[in-house]
């Protein structure tokens, strides 16, 4: 069984070294353990100091695409280099190389198709308060909309079977955290968590420039995933309730109809007019997108199958 352990990285020239010492290369019921950096476009020399710190691949972006296209190409190599579990981790240091075997483990054990990291940050004092209280709030509604039971739901520091990660794909541009996780819950896969070790954070994240922005990015992407995988749901929902709260405009006018003619009220027959309209197209929407939903998971299969045939092939060559 081959692990490699992907890193994408940008301008981590300073701590990528110890990142790549820190990875164990023996772990019980893994042949080989191989490091993989995906230098997302570094001005510093991180994938000069990559290779000689003893990483076995390095590949180069040509100009920075982000973490989310970035951890997707990291992904694709290392099928392509016959990876039956891929360990995501970063390159700032901040996850523990020594908990990469309890990250694998359970994949190791055939229990699990994903594991995530627990940093535990409700207990974690690298972390600031607002920092612990989104974790929870984020977590509490990747649990509620994906069905999956991971603390720590925007940890990096993950673990992939071959299988999943042939049908890991990721969509938006800012981070694959959380919406990885909602693809695996409504795609059926078996998704665990174990506690992991952190070291201490010496710099601040270069993935966002504030709390503000980060909630607001991680909301779009929450939103943009639960349309994309229960797109009836998401609708009806909508619809329903713009249908309902119509009603009450319409009922009003019909009342002051019969009792003083509806002098004076049409603007009630207008709005609920306008809300039930709107509710009945946004009904056909939800008939549409479960309709657009279904093919896109035929899709989805038909691009898992070619993956598997590409990247088996390149493995036996």
């Amino acid at each position: 069984m081959k692990l490699i352990v992907q890193i994408p990285c940008l301008n981590e020239a300073r701590d990528i070294a110890g990142v790549i010492q820190a990875v164990p290369r023996q772990i019980e019921g893994v042949d080989r353990v191989e490091v993989l950096v995906v230098d997302d476009g570094s001005s510093d020399g991180t994938a000069a100091v990559a290779a000689e710190a003893g990483a076995d691949h390095v590949v180069i972006n040509k100009k920075t695409l982000g973490l989310a296209r970035t951890f997707q190409k990291g992904i694709a190599t290392a099928l392509s280099l016959g990876a039956d579990i891929i360990v995501n981790t970063d390159g700032d240091g901040q996850y523990a190389g020594h908990s990469i075997a309890d990250l694998v483990a359970p994949i190791v054990r055939g229990e699990a198709d994903i594991v995530v990291g627990d940093r535990k940050p409700g207990d974690n004092t690298d972390f600031s308060a607002s920092k612990r209280t989104l974790q929870r709030v984020g977590s509490t509604v990747v649990k509620t909309l994906a069905s999956i039971d991971v603390p720590d739901a925007v940890s990096g520091f993950r673990a992939y079977s071959r299988e999943a990660a042939m049908r890991t794909t990721v969509f938006t541009r800012f981070s694959y955290t959380t919406e990885t996780l909602i693809a695996a819950g409504n795609s059926g896969m078996v998704v665990a968590s174990v506690p992991v070790d952190t070291n201490a954070v010496t710099r601040p994240s270069r993935l966002f420039n504030s709390v503000r922005s980060f909630v607001l990015r991680q909301m779009v992407t929450i939103v943009r995933s639960y349309i994309m995988y229960r797109p009836l749901r998401a609708f009806m929902v909508l619809g329903f309730g713009m249908i309902l709260i119509g009603l009450f405009p319409m009922v009003r006018f019909v009342y002051f109809y019969f009792t003083d003619g509806g002098a004076g009220h049409v603007q009630s027959l207008v709005i609920g007019g306008a809300l039930l309209v709107c509710g009945y197209i946004t009904c056909l929407v939800a008939l549409l997108s479960d309709v657009v939903a279904t093919n896109r998971r035929l899709e989805e299969e038909i691009i898992t199958i070619l993956r598997r045939m590409e990247h088996d092939e390149a493995a036996r060559d």
